[in-house]
C-alpha cells in the first residue's frame, strides 16, 4: 500500500539493521526494495519491511534472491 509512509519507514528500517540499497513505488501500486548487506544485517531489515509502519497493511510480500547489484552507498527512495 503507498502513501502511509512506508518507503520512509524502508529508509530508516534499513538505515538502523546496516543494510544499503533502495526503495520505490511500481506503477502497479507494489513497492520494490533492493537491499544489501551481511545475512543477519538483511534478515533484521526483512522482518521490520514484514510489518511496515503502524498506518500500513502488508498484503503480500515476496523476497528474491541473488546477488546484490553493489555499488550502494546508503539506502534511498527511488522516483
Amino acid at each position: 500500500m503507498q502513501g502511509v509512509g512506508y518507503r520512509f519507514f524502508a529508509v530508516r528500517a534499513a538505515e538502523s539493521c546496516g543494510v544499503t540499497g533502495f526503495v520505490r513505488n511500481l506503477e502497479d501500486g507494489a513497492v520494490e526494495v533492493r537491499a544489501d548487506g551481511s545475512g543477519e544485517a538483511v534478515s533484521r531489515f526483512l522482518a521490520a519491511l514484514r510489518s511496515g509502519p503502524s498506518a500500513s497493511k502488508v498484503e503480500d510480500f515476496e523476497v528474491l534472491e541473488g546477488r546484490a547489484a553493489g555499488g550502494f552507498r546508503g539506502f534511498e527512495v527511488r522516483y
